[in-house]
């Protein structure tokens, strides 16, 4: 049983627990794995921290990398369903990928998610159903949005893609284009607004010349 499967069925078993207790523990952990890590945070920290008995925290997790799991797949699908929404109905493309691509990148280079991607690095190796937990709450469900989205505007004759994933996925790099690599080293600090708004507009300038329908197919 992958650590994914164990979560979902921790969290079944765990239906009668206590929400607020379990979200307090989650907040401890968020904090210490955010500043030490996961390899040097412990269970005493965590309990520490959450202001919680140890006991209390093996009761609702049974291992450090159980909660790690949850914490992130939580952590990263709220991040989505709060900065992503997309009208399907809307046919302005440019302005709904300026706002989409702003809104993902300021995401994308805080210094919170930078941190839980360096921490997902660290044990990706030896714990890869983590890494996968962590894309696909996050990244993968980002970008198939923007996917149907696109798929949406191909049906209406504003653009022309034949595979909407692939554009959905290329717009996504080129927004992020010389800023997340260079973030996620440390070369930089987190960009401004301004400059991550300057990388947008180019992206979307690109992507439009690639993928916008010739004007006659335009549906009025």
């Amino acid at each position: 049983m992958s650590f994914v499967d164990a979560t979902r069925e921790a969290e079944e078993v765990g239906a009668g627990q206590d929400s607020r207790k379990r979200e307090q523990i989650m907040r401890g952990a968020s904090q210490v794995f955010l500043e030490k890590g996961f390899d040097a945070a412990s269970m005493n920290d965590i309990a520490r921290a959450a202001g919680v008995s140890k006991g209390t925290l093996y009761v609702y997790f049974a291992n450090k990398e159980r909660l790690f799991v949850e914490l992130i797949s939580t952590e990263k699908r709220e991040e989505v369903f709060r900065i992503v929404s997309l009208d399907f109905e809307n046919h302005d493309v440019e302005a709904v990928l300026k706002k989409f691509g702003r809104e993902l990148c300021a995401i994308l280079t805080k210094p919170y998610y930078i941190k839980a991607m360096r921490s997902v690095f660290s044990i990706i190796n030896r714990m890869p159903e983590v890494g996968v937990e962590f894309y696909s709450n996050g990244p993968l469900l980002c970008t198939e949005l923007l996917a149907k989205y696109l798929n949406a505007q191909t049906q209406a004759g504003v653009l022309e893609t034949d595979d909407p994933l692939l554009a959905a996925q290329q717009f996504v790099e080129l927004s992020q284009s010389g800023v997340m690599r260079s973030v996620l080293f440390g070369v930089i600090d987190t960009p401004s607004p301004e400059e991550i708004g300057r990388r947008v507009d180019s992206a979307v300038k690109i992507f439009m010349k690639s993928y916008k329908a010739p004007q006659s197919a335009l549906v009025n």
